[in-house]
Order: structure tokens, then C-alpha cells, then sequence
């Protein structure tokens, strides 16, 4: 077992961040936009870059081109988690040297997710590059010095130049090139933001986006990844240039995980071969792999009376339930529908304190984790923790009734 030092996690980053901005009350403007802009803005003067988690059913099963993978699909979601992406990078690492990794037919990526998601979609050939980004260091520089004049005349404790040149760093021209070739034979990249103006959860088609060749394309799938991994008031938000109404100006994203901690795709999109599975079972076939950078099962911990630590593990303790109730619906929806569901997740005899944080020796022990794990076969269970208490046959969450997990 590896021994990972204690570190600072993002939510108390986030409450530290705080401290600083409520020294000051200065804010940049921005170019004004209503309501009734909102819903018909285009992005690069297209609509069908990206849709809202919670649009009508019907618009998840316009996707013409999806229909080209037939037969047994698998599904990669990749969570949150700041510098717990080690883990992640880790066990697709590990997943690759045991020689078991599939092809992934779709993946999803949300916050440090998204940073992993284009690698993992691409396959097994850019191991070495996750392996960079998470225990080169590489990442530890992009929280040094903070400024408390970002804070407090800016949008962020830290400035987002470091995270947009990181992201620009690995994804060039060739790479996205590489997505567009994946996403005209059916395969799908979808990356998840947080949209503040609308407080809707956006889920971006990023093949689609490579596949318009374009330099603003180029820019705009670098920006959502940026976007996703933008933790709000430690990074300062991305700006998406759209236009609707006859009018230009700039939508607000953050980091995907302020809405959805992880996500799976609405039932109306994983289920669009229903009709065909009644002739040939093979013909709907998913295995949903849930990869999770973070802990899911409750954990003790004596908290300070600070205001600072009883943001930070209020924080926390948010994130980790709406994670469990993503997880418990996930599932339920796999077992109506005879898809396998596969999950991975921060074990709790991982050190409390040390399950965030972006000091380098930390990230290597978790991505030397991971790895191990994924390599042995013992990364995966076939159910959620549910704390000794497993639901029987009839279980059902309300949260299982909604169109879209995740919600």
C-alpha cells in the first residue's frame, strides 16, 4: 500500500479562494444577453454542438450518425475529482498492461474527467501522455502563487492561462483530427460543463466539433476542455462567444462537476436500439464502465470549528451524495435493461485527508494505485457500495425515474 501525504483538497481551495474574494466586490463586464437568447444560442453558428442534460428526450435520438455502431457497445464515464485523476489515469494504465481494455464506443468526461476523457476515447496509445499530465508535475504548477488580486479584480484565485496552455499543450491539430476520424465511424466524445448564466448542465459533442476542421473549432474543443476542469473561483471561468437574436456575447462554463459530478447519457440515447434488441438481444448490448476519481463511501472525520473547514467538508460531503445517488440510479437503470454496469472507485483505506490535492509525490502514489489495481483485475465491482444494507430485487431510486442520469 502506498503511502500518499495529506493535502489540501479542492473544496478547501474553494473556501480559501473565498476568503480572498470577499475582500472585494470589482467584476469585469461582460456584453448583456437575456433570457430569451439563452435558448437559441449557436456556437460557432451551429445548435448542434452541444445540448442541455435537460432537453426533451427527443433531441438525444436525432444523433443520425450513432446509429453506425451496432451491436455490443461500451461506455467509459469519467468523474471529477481534481489531482484524483491520478487515479483514473492510473487504472487506464494498469487496464492496458493487463491486456482487457476495450475499445470505448462512448466517453463522457466531467472536470478532471474531461482532461482524461479525449486521451481515453483515443486509446491506449496516449497511456504515456495521461501518465504525464498527472505525475510529471506538471499539474502542481498550475495552483502556484496564488493572487489575491485575481481574486478580487479577476474571476479566479488562480489565473487559467497555465490550465488553457496545458490543454493546449497535449490536443493539436492532429489530435483532434484523430477524434474527428473516431466520431465519423460512429464513436462519441462528450464533455461536460457547467453553463452559470442558465444553470444547466451542457454535454458537448466533441467529435462534432473536430469534425468542422476548422481553427475555431480547434480552439473551442480546447476551451470546453479548459471549461470542464475550471473549478469555479480557484480557475476563473471560460468564455463561449455565441449568438443568437441577432446579437453576440459570451456564455459562462465552469467545471461540469457544479451540476453533475459524473454523467451517463439520457435513456432515450443509450437505449436507441430498443427496437432491435427485441430481435437480437447482441443488438443493444452496453457495458457501462463508471470510473470514479474520488471516494463514494462515507468516511469520519473530526472537523474543525472554522469556517474555512466546515465549507470545505460541507463541500465534500455534497459532492460524495450526489455521486452515491448518480451511482444507485445508474445501476438500477443497467439492471432493467440487462446492461452491465462496472465501477471503479477511490478505495476508503486510502488516507481521509489526502483524497485531493495537487502536490506531485501525492498523484504519483494514486496513479501507481490505480495502476496496480487495473493491472491485477481487481479494480471493478459489478454494484455501488451500498454500506452493508444491499437493496433487494425491487429496489428503485427516484432519482432512477428521471430521463437523464445525473440530473
Amino acid at each position: 500500500m502506498h503511502r500518499i501525504r495529506r493535502r489540501p483538497s479542492v473544496s478547501l481551495l474553494i473556501a480559501s479562494a473565498l476568503s480572498f474574494v470577499v475582500a472585494g466586490c470589482a467584476s469585469l463586464p461582460r456584453a448583456q444577453y437575456g433570457v430569451a437568447d439563452a435558448p437559441a444560442a449557436r456556437v460557432l453558428d451551429l445548435t448542434e454542438l452541444r445540448r442541455y442534460a435537460d432537453d426533451p428526450a427527443s433531441t438525444f435520438r436525432q444523433d443520425r450518425n450513432q446509429a453506425a455502431l451496432r451491436g455490443p457497445r461500451t461506455y467509459l464515464a469519467l468523474s471529477g475529482g481534481g489531482a484524483d485523476g491520478a487515479y483514473g489515469a492510473g487504472v487506464l494504465n494498469g487496464w492496458t498492461e493487463a491486456g482487457t481494455r476495450p475499445s470505448f464506443s462512448i466517453v463522457s468526461g466531467v472536470s478532471t474527467g474531461a482532461l482524461i476523457a479525449p486521451f481515453a476515447f483515443l486509446g491506449s496509445g496516449h497511456d504515456a501522455t495521461l501518465r504525464d499530465v498527472y505525475t510529471s508535475g506538471i499539474a502542481e504548477s498550475l495552483l502556484d502563487a496564488p493572487s489575491a488580486f485575481n481574486a478580487i479584480f479577476g474571476a479566479g484565485l488562480f489565473g487559467n492561462k497555465r490550465l488553457r496552455e496545458l490543454v493546449a499543450k497535449y490536443i493539436d491539430v492532429s489530435f483532434v483530427a484523430a477524434v474527428a476520424t473516431e466520431y465519423a465511424k460512429g464513436r462519441r466524445l462528450f464533455i461536460v460543463t457547467t453553463n452559470l448564466d442558465s444553470q444547466r448542465t451542457a454535454i458537448w459533442d466533441m467529435g462534432k466539433i473536430a469534425s468542422l476542421r476548422t481553427p475555431e473549432a480547434l480552439n473551442l474543443f480546447r476551451d470546453v476542455v479548459a471549461a470542464s476542469a475550471s473549478v469555479p473561483v480557484v480557475f476563473p471561468p471560460m468564455l463561449v462567444t455565441a449568438v443568437a437574436n441577432g446579437r453576440q456575447f459570451q456564455e459562462m462554463h465552469v467545471d461540469g462537476g457544479v451540476t453533475a459530478p459524473v454523467l451517463t447519457l439520457p435513456e432515450a440515447f443509450l437505449l436507441r436500439d430498443a427496437k432491435l434488441a427485441r430481435i437480437d438481444d447482441k443488438a443493444n448490448d452496453l457495458q457501462l464502465y463508471i470510473l470514479i476519481n474520488n471516494k463514494v463511501e462515507p468516511e469520519f472525520q473530526l472537523v474543525a470549528n472554522s469556517t474555512i473547514e466546515i465549507a470545505a467538508r460541507s463541500s465534500s460531503t455534497m459532492v460524495k451524495t450526489q455521486t452515491r445517488s448518480i451511482l444507485y440510479s445508474t445501476w438500477d437503470f443497467t439492471r432493467r435493461n440487462k446492461f452491465g454496469f462496472n465501477l471503479t472507485y477511490i478505495e476508503g483505506r486510502i488516507p481521509a485527508a489526502a483524497s485531493s490535492g495537487f502536490d506531485t509525490a501525492y498523484m504519483r502514489g494514486l496513479f501507481q494505485y490505480g495502476y496496480e489495481r487495473a493491472r491485477s483485475g481487481h479494480a471493478w465491482s459489478k454494484s455501488p457500495p451500498f454500506d452493508g444494507l444491499k437493496p433487494t430485487a425491487g429496489y428503485r431510486t427516484s432519482a432512477a425515474r428521471q430521463a437523464v442520469v445525473g440530473h
